[in-house]
């Protein structure tokens, strides 16, 4: 008997594949915004840099949990409670870049007044 197996605790496969939907749709907005932002016709100046930093260390960490989350042994409790830290930590940074970006650009446009 082999009580490593036995202590294993699985979750729903349904619910793994939810998850999974919910990190490509977040991931596909996040490289959206990236995209959207890279494209902006204002130039881009050394103050947009730590708001580059953010959102692209953000999506690494969204695509590291989707490729975790798509491993068959994503369905290991302990593995898919990893994969969802690492989104969840992604998300808030990728956030945080957004909100960066958002204050500079708010700055930016009150120092043209």
């Amino acid at each position: 008997m082999n009580l490593k197996d036995d202590d294993e605790h699985l979750i729903e496969t349904l619910f793994r594949n939810g998850t999974i939907t919910v990190v490509g749709v977040v991931l596909s907005f996040s490289l959206g915004f990236l995209t959207q932002w890279a494209s902006n016709p204002i130039p881009w100046k050394l103050a947009d840099l730590p708001t580059l930093i953010l959102i692209s260390i953000g999506i690494v960490l969204q695509l590291r949990s989707l490729a975790s989350l798509l491993k068959t042994d994503s369905l290991k409790k302990v593995v898919y409670d990893r994969a969802s830290r690492l989104f969840l930590n992604g998300v808030i940074v990728t956030g945080s870049g957004v909100f960066l970006a958002i204050i500079i650009d708010t700055f930016r446009l009150l120092a043209e007044r």
